[in-house]
């Protein structure tokens, strides 16, 4: 007579519970493979190094911020063919230009806190068109967020064909620093123009509607830290769109807690940059640096590239307009949790939403 077999022990729900973390934490703070990143990271630092250097040494550092914003510009088309990264950093350094003259402009109105929320809550929208028409790459309006909003905040300017002019002229390095490989045989790519593939009616639509969350996001993050009084609300505008970006609501959702958490790692480097005091060539060179990091790590790891994008955003704006350093790195802190989470439920509600309107009707209650 057989003899009943016993059933497989049961493994306890703590340990399933902790494999779920682990899994959890992994899949966060997962490092991606290199790929030819200190190329675009050093053509990134020196993008933004050189300028600045230039301008400090003609006395002229009160024009940092539109050079800083100028060379975002490098940002774009990473590791793509010569031709084509002209063609991609030409239409981002167009549609950063346009954006930096409409900060400037705006400065001259002398815009309330709610003026910016309005006038950046339109960047938020426009800009997502403009990088979604034109494919750019990194997607969305956060970079254009960030530029109109700090530039039109900044009181006092010098004239606009000043500004405007550092920042065209920090574009064109910006061009050429991504040429700059064709000088070496073994770097150089074929100058072919690339094919363009004409959008369908569904791509079309995803445009629109990225363009509807950006806009939706910025002014409901904008409105909250205005309300409550903080300064630079526009940096709770910019953590908003960060959870809209990314395939999937478990990438995008990894993206606002990456944000949060990298941002508070990064502000106690930020603290230790800024509390002992710099000079302004330190403060140059330390932008260079963090620049340089940031392209090192930002496609590879979110977390850790917010751990130096925290201080270049804070640094760059001291250096452009000294502040209270402990103000600024309290009012980052409050405000980038305030973005994250409206970024974050937005992405839950519409997530929610869509799963419901794939129910079947007869499994709606």
């Amino acid at each position: 007579m057989e003899r009943p077999t016993s059933a497989a022990p049961q493994r306890p729900a703590k340990t399933y519970l902790e494999a779920a973390l682990l899994n959890l934490l992994r899949d966060m703070f997962r490092i991606a493979p290199a790929n030819n990143d200190h190329h675009v990271a050093a053509r990134c630092g020196l993008g933004v190094g050189i300028p600045l250097l230039l301008l400090l040494a003609f006395g002229r550092i009160d024009l940092a911020i539109f050079a800083t914003f100028g060379a975002f510009t490098g940002i774009y088309g990473r590791n793509e063919p010569h031709r084509q990264r002209y063609g991609h950093q030409l239409r981002a350094g167009a549609l950063m230009m346009a954006v930096i003259t409409a900060g400037a402009l705006t400065s001259r109105l002398e815009p309330d806190a709610w003026g910016i929320v309005l006038g950046t809550t339109a960047v938020a929208g426009l800009g997502t068109l403009g990088t979604g028409f034109w494919r750019l790459r990194p997607a969305g309006s956060l970079f254009h967020i960030f530029a109109y909003a700090a530039i039109s905040s900044v009181p006092n300017q010098p004239p606009l064909w000043q500004t405007v002019s550092v920042a065209a002229a920090t574009v064109c390095f910006s061009l050429l620093l991504g040429l700059s490989g064709r000088l070496h045989p073994a770097h150089r790519t074929p100058w072919l123009r690339p094919d363009r593939v004409p959008f369908t009616a569904a791509q079309r639509k995803a445009v629109w509607i990225d363009a509807g969350l950006y806009t939706v996001a910025a002014a409901v993050a904008g409105s909250i830290a205005t309300l409550m009084g903080i300064g630079h609300n526009y940096w709770a505008m910019v953590a908003a769109t960060v959870p809209l970006v990314g395939v999937g609501v478990r990438h995008r959702l990894y993206r606002g807690l990456h944000r949060i958490l990298g941002t508070f790692a990064g502000l106690v480097l930020t603290a230790l940059i800024l509390l002992p005091g710099l000079e302004p060539w330190q403060m140059v060179v330390v932008i260079a640096l963090l620049q340089f990091g940031a392209e090192m790590l930002v496609v590879r790891q979110y977390a850790l590239a917010q751990v130096v994008v925290t201080p270049l955003a804070l640094v760059s704006t001291e250096l452009a307009n000294p502040s209270n350093s402990a103000l600024l790195i309290r009012d980052r802190a409050v405000e980038t949790v305030i973005g994250a989470a409206v970024g974050m439920a937005l992405v839950l509600i519409i997530h929610l939403q869509s799963r419901r309107t794939r129910r079947p009707t007869g499994q709606r209650r």
